[in-house]
């Protein structure tokens, strides 16, 4: 195991920068290797070697490294890192067994609703979706349905709203529901909903934490890694085998190496634009929690520390064709779809996801990156 600084004494931005730990007493190296076996040999006496080292699915120190260095970021206690953002999403669901119930807060990234939607119907599970930024009918629904399991989105994609974790957690609690914040939009730095009373916390991996498109990528938290749920989930990741590949581990850990100083100028960025973009006279709306006109910005400023985040979407007053327009015209923002890179992206979220998703067809959602903001706020001037 390298060699690991007295992290109790160090910032959180410091542990990054060491990658979770400090170099590797055997060879000195400040990078660790990428461990590419997948099986490991006894000894005469059919001992293991190493201890913990028996097959790659679930024995990896590059995984190890990585969760505990994500566990120290969320204040958590354990971590796993899965296969894709989705693979985390969908283990999650699966400790709803039949005939349980799962509320699902509503707005949120479609491709975890459509999962949902599919999986909950062919598993004869309940789904339940209601409006977590309307708290006391979000608390009713708790009441009446009593879930097995609560799922949220804070911020939400690409509507930017801001669910109120503590007071949710807590009425979780009385109806003995599990909650799991999917926090992918602000990350570990500005959001840690395990402090806030979620029993776990799901990332897309994809996203900010390795901060450079090039893999894909999930990870789970758990305030308590004694607990039923965490049994099931840390069996479900071995069993089902829905584990990162070692290489894409190591992309991981050198991504979050830079993570705290990616994350505070993604999110200078992000105000900014936010800012800028509320006043032009084409823009209709900018839904950003950071802004004072955002319905929940009060709660955004008691719940996230840092910043608001680097994703905000835009209300187009000319509709489609205007967005479309705009879009069209852009030249530094790039027209793909994800988000928490370096380079910012621009989507125009109907196209992608289809007219049943709900989402305004004037609307853009755009992921800031770690540009310039003159270039940026050029860039949009020029379109726009």
């Amino acid at each position: 195991m390298p060699n690991t600084p007295n992290d109790h004494r160090l910032h959180l931005d410091s542990l990054l920068a060491h990658g979770g730990g400090g170099h590797d007493p055997e060879t000195g190296a400040v990078v660790p290797p990428i461990q590419t076996a997948t099986t490991f040999v006894r000894d005469e006496a059919y001992e293991l070697i190493k201890p913990g080292h028996i097959y790659s699915r679930d024995n990896n120190e590059l995984f190890s490294r990585t969760e505990k260095l994500i566990a120290a970021l969320e204040g958590g206690a354990d971590s796993r890192l899965f296969a894709s953002g989705m693979a985390a999403i969908a283990a999650v669901a699966r400790l709803v067994r039949p005939g349980g119930t799962l509320l699902a807060q509503s707005g949120i990234y479609w491709g975890t609703t459509l999962f949902l939607r599919k999986h909950c119907a062919r598993n004869k599970v309940a789904l339940v979706e209601a409006d977590a930024s309307d708290l006391q009918a979000f608390h009713d629904e708790i009441s009446v349905t009593k879930p097995d399991l609560v799922w949220l989105e804070v911020p939400s994609n690409p509507f930017l709203k801001v669910a109120d974790i503590a007071n949710i957690s807590a009425h979780c609690r009385q109806a003995g529901a599990l909650l799991c914040v999917d926090a992918t939009a602000a990350t570990p730095l500005i959001l840690k909903p395990l402090s806030l009373g979620a029993d776990l916390v799901m990332h897309s991996a994809t996203k900010a934490l390795n901060g450079h498109s090039d893999l894909l990528g999930g990870v789970v938290t758990a305030n308590d890694a004694a607990s039923e749920a965490w049994a099931f989930l840390t069996e479900e990741r071995k069993m089902a085998g829905a584990v990162l590949g070692s290489f894409e581990a190591w992309l991981l850990l050198r991504g979050l190496r830079t993570l705290a100083l990616r994350v505070e100028r993604m999110n200078e960025n992000a105000m900014a634009l936010a800012r800028h973009l509320e006043k032009h006279p084409e823009i209709e709306a900018v839904l950003y929690p950071g802004l004072a006109s955002h319905p929940q910005h009060e709660l955004a400023k008691s719940q996230m520390t840092g910043g608001f985040g680097s994703v905000l979407s835009v209300l187009f007053k000319g509709g489609k064709d205007a967005a479309l327009k705009s879009v069209g015209a852009l030249d530094l923002f790039q027209r793909a779809t994800s988000l928490g890179g370096t380079e910012s992206l621009v989507e125009h979220r109907q196209t992608i996801e289809g007219p049943d998703s709900g989402i305004p067809d004037n609307l853009l959602r755009l992921s800031v990156g770690i540009e310039h903001i003159d270039d940026l706020i050029a860039d949009l001037d020029q379109a726009l």
